[in-house]
């Protein structure tokens, strides 16, 4: 089984990662590197995170075989993890449970976090409320716009959002606005970074909270799997969207050392890899240093961040985790790109197959693995990771089908809008 210990003491996957940070930040940095460090593998510690996951989060989530999808695809069976059924619908809780703990023991009473598509604020805001936490969470004003459900959301459970309208006003600027709040009140503010970005230790500390994902899959998947073969064994691929990729991370990270077990983490490839509008940073970027670490980004000959483009609010984002980096240098992770269309399609022929209703995130996903299902035979498996359930999505999807999506002639009759019991 391949040896990984990754990353080093200074927090580098290779020569990707490390903390490149401003001087401000450097006491608050180190705080955080002693504090994780002394409570990674505090038993205490962790058996209140299992407690937390379990009783308030609802874990160990499912895994659920997508047997319809995988007979109409004619190739290899489908599976999906199914962190949408998490509390706050996403996987996002997992981390944000972890760092609040964290904060807790640190005595930082003020949260603050950054978010794309909302479900990260919505996490934050929703433990924030648990443990009787200030929370601040900063948001780009065009995510504000496509995302505004789970805005409502993260104002009910109290928190106070801050719509930012510098840059291209999503992800990117929001995370830059959210570092310059920390830097102003770093003696009373723990900031929750939701992605494997970010300076040491925010990469190891995030993967590590989502794990869990992974972890849980290693003793589902042989269990499954033995029921329709009567061979228990893990499955040949695990694919998961990747933005900045803590989903990817959780899921691919306790599978490493599985190296018959191809991990595939899928990008926004947007209007096209070769169109200028995308958020494919592995794919199309060039090693580069933004928020904190050095990483794969999007930049133009003069190392400026350019601008990106993703039918999904979480994966509009110029850069991606380190360790992801490193993962597809030493070949032990491949990644790819799906399209804004191929990802819509994949969101509605999910909800007509089997019922369910994916993040366009995950939808991603879904939609590699319809493609990847075919070239495989039937005796051999795809995990997915759904990482969040799509209802934050709904106004998106409607204004992108440009039609009442029930008004079809299939539908009438059965009490829906559009037909005559309506």
């Amino acid at each position: 089984m391949l040896s990984y210990q990754q990353p080093d003491a200074a927090g580098h996957f290779g020569p990707y990662g490390g903390s490149f940070a401003s001087e401000t930040l450097t006491h608050a940095l180190t705080e955080l590197r002693e504090a994780y460090a002394r409570y990674q593998n505090d038993p205490e510690f962790l058996a209140e995170f299992h407690s937390e996951l379990k009783h308030f989060v609802g874990r160990p989530s499912p895994v659920y075989h997508a047997a319809r999808m995988s007979r109409e695809m004619g190739g290899a069976q489908i599976y999906l993890k199914r962190e949408d059924l998490n509390h706050t619908g996403a996987h996002k809780i997992n981390n944000v449970i972890g760092q609040a703990m964290l904060a807790r023991r640190m005595g930082k009473p003020r949260i603050i976090a950054e978010t794309g598509a909302g479900q990260h604020g919505v996490a934050t805001a929703t433990i924030c409320a648990r443990y009787g936490l200030e929370c601040v969470v900063y948001m780009g004003s065009e995510d504000i716009k496509r995302q505004s459900p789970n805005v409502y959301r993260m104002k009910l459970l109290g928190a106070t959002v801050v719509a930012v309208d510098s840059g291209s006003k999503t992800l990117k600027d929001a995370l830059n606005e959210a570092m310059r709040d920390w830097v102003a009140h770093v003696d009373d503010t723990f900031y929750i970074i939701g992605t494997v970005a970010g300076p040491h230790p925010y990469p190891m500390m995030v993967r590590d909270f989502q794990s869990v994902i992974g972890t849980e899959c290693l003793t589902q998947m042989p269990e499954l799997l033995a029921e329709r073969s009567a061979e228990a064994r893990q499955p040949d691929a695990v694919v998961a969207c990747v933005g900045g990729g803590s989903n990817a991370m959780g899921i691919f990270h306790p599978y490493i050392p599985y190296e018959k077990t191809r991990l595939i983490g899928v990008e926004a490839a947007g209007e096209g890899l070769d169109s200028g509008k995308h958020s494919a940073s592995l794919q199309r970027g060039s090693s580069g240093v933004l928020h904190g670490n050095r990483t794969f980004i999007l930049q133009d000959e003069n190392g400026q961040i350019t601008e990106t483009h993703s039918i999904s609010a979480g994966l509009d984002y110029p850069g991606v985790g380190p360790e992801h980096a490193w993962l597809q240098e030493i070949g032990r992770a491949e990644y790819v790109g799906v399209t804004d269309a191929e990802a819509l399609a994949a969101f509605h022929y999910l909800c007509r197959t089997e019922g369910i209703i994916p993040a366009l995130e995950s939808s991603h996903a879904v939609a590699y693995a319809m493609q990847l299902a075919k070239t495989m035979p039937a005796d051999q498996s795809i995990l997915v990771n759904l990482s969040g359930r799509g209802d934050k999505d709904i106004g998106t999807v409607a204004d992108l089908s440009g039609a009442d999506v029930y008004d079809r002639p299939s539908m009438r009759g059965h009490g829906v809008k559009g037909g005559p019991a309506a």
